[in-house]
């Protein structure tokens, strides 16, 4: 059995002049992280490994729900696939991954994930929002064999507020 944790990275700010790689959080978007981090520790899901986009509002987020999982970073890497907005590249990096590995946390960016979501889990969703969570799981042993999943949860942050 193979699990993604698919995590949007928390709402971004659009006041600095940068790069989009360096966008930031935006305050709401930190507190947002923090409730979904809240959330999964609280879900006490076994999780091998995490990964991030690089992209600053990714990463942010990331450390912020790691942090508040209280999760070991031995466990965390930052990816340069999951600087995707289409899906292809998050979908072959997770076919990609070590077998050893049963669940995974990925942040990341729209629409890659809400169209991984709707197209690997049995939900549909419009929009998965910033620092929204869905955990789908694969009734596989390899990630290579990733086919139609099922949609185990979905976490909104508004729920959450």
């Amino acid at each position: 059995m193979k699990s993604i944790i698919f995590i949007r990275h928390g709402k971004s700010s659009w006041d600095y002049d940068v790069a989009d790689k360096d966008r930031p959080l935006k305050e709401r978007g930190i507190t947002d992280a923090n409730n979904i981090g809240v959330a999964l520790a609280k879900m006490d899901l076994p999780i091998d490994f995490a990964f991030s986009s690089p992209a600053n509002r990714a990463l942010h987020t990331a450390m912020i729900v790691l942090h508040t999982m209280q999760a070991n970073l031995n466990d965390f890497k930052v990816v340069k696939n999951l600087y995707d907005f289409a899906g292809e590249e998050v979908l072959s990096f997770v076919k990609s991954l070590d077998n050893k590995l049963e669940t995974v946390l990925l942040f990341g960016h729209n629409h890659a994930f809400t169209h991984l979501v709707n197209t690997l889990g049995n939900s549909n969703i419009d929009n998965l929002p910033t620092a929204g969570m869905a955990i789908i799981t694969f009734d596989v042993e390899k990630w290579t064999d990733l086919t139609k999943g099922r949609t185990e949860k979905l976490i909104f942050p508004k729920e959450l507020r």
